[in-house]
């Protein structure tokens, strides 16, 4: 069984793609397991805060993506671009020089917004970065979701049968990456 570290690009405790990540993670039942990582203690990065190591949250953090089998985005829209939170982590992740926990990792993106576009430009940029630190990067299909609040229910269930049916494809394409990246 697949296991997914999932990085939710958002640290509200009620973000809609931390729902979703939730979400998606009760939508693939047995077939993987999703880690959702905490980013919210990680530092800023600053190569001073190696001291000779980085800090505890961040070796946590880089311990979890190596030991995952892939790393699942899920990713809001600030300002046209992906947040900080998740620059911050692809940083940490690829410091110091040759200790990179992203080459050859696959990975893809997801992410929810209530604007029309849903994170459209974010996961442009995004996905610029990902390929530049050597991730394998699952190009299509691609999630932009319009985010509704009835869309997910408390239990995290997708409520809407389409998004399901969208949800659904995704992950079994992002399954399916992971068994064609697998080492060996």
């Amino acid at each position: 069984m697949p296991h997914i570290a999932v990085i939710v690009g958002s640290l509200r405790r009620e973000s809609i793609n931390r729902k979703l990540a939730q979400a998606l993670a009760r939508l693939a039942g047995s077939q993987c397991r999703f880690d959702l990582l905490e980013l919210g203690d990680i530092p800023l990065y600053n190569e001073d805060l190696f001291d000779p190591e980085p800090p505890a949250p961040v070796q946590r953090m880089k311990a979890a993506v190596t030991e995952a089998d892939a790393v699942l985005f899920v990713t809001p829209e600030y300002n046209r671009s992906f947040t900080p939170a998740v620059k911050n982590v692809l940083d940490w992740g690829s410091r110091p020089y040759g200790k990179s926990c992203w080459p050859g990792k696959p990975a893809a993106i997801v992410g929810a917004s209530p604007g029309a576009i849903g994170t459209a430009v974010a996961q442009s940029h995004l996905r610029h970065v990902l390929v530049g630190l050597g991730m394998a990067l699952m190009g299509q299909p691609e999630i932009y979701l319009t985010f509704k609040p009835d869309m997910i229910d408390a239990e995290h269930n997708v409520v809407d049968d389409r998004t399901r049916q969208l949800l659904g494809n995704h992950l079994a394409a992002f399954l399916a990456w992971i068994e064609r990246h697998r080492p060996g």
